[in-house]
């Protein structure tokens, strides 16, 4: 999935603009990758396209680890620009997504390094072979 349709779909599961959907991804992306191993961060960009997997290189020296989901929120808010509330909206559509763009298995190694309370950030997934 590249850039521009990840962002498509952040904007349209978070009913915010296409630049605030944007921005927020990368905030996303980059605070996720303070919160897994660095192992896990490569792991996780290496099925991603390069415009996605860049954000996953921990930037050095800052935020890090903790927190939990509410520091979370707030290191995305601080560094999409926005308020904590479009933060979390944004982070939850940006999460759907992820779990959309990479295999099982990865996702949930993803979120198996994550703290407490991050599964009720994460939609549940829909379950299959339920007529359609």
């Amino acid at each position: 999935m590249r850039f521009p349709r990840f962002v498509e779909a952040v904007s349209r599961r978070s009913a915010l603009p296409t630049d605030q959907a944007a921005m927020i991804a990368r905030a996303t992306l980059q605070t996720l990758a303070e919160r897994v191993t660095g192992a896990e961060a490569d792991d996780l960009a290496a099925q991603l396209p390069d415009e996605l997997a860049a954000y996953l290189a921990a930037p050095a020296d800052e935020g890090g680890p903790g927190g939990g989901v509410v520091g979370f929120v707030y290191r995305v808010a601080d560094r999409a620009g926005v308020d904590p509330a479009v933060a979390e909206v944004g982070a939850r559509a940006v999460l759907t997504t992820l779990r959309e763009a990479v295999t099982v298995g990865e996702f949930q190694d993803l979120v198996a390094q994550l703290p407490k309370g991050f599964d009720a950030m994460i939609d549940p997934i829909p379950r299959t072979g339920q007529g359609r």
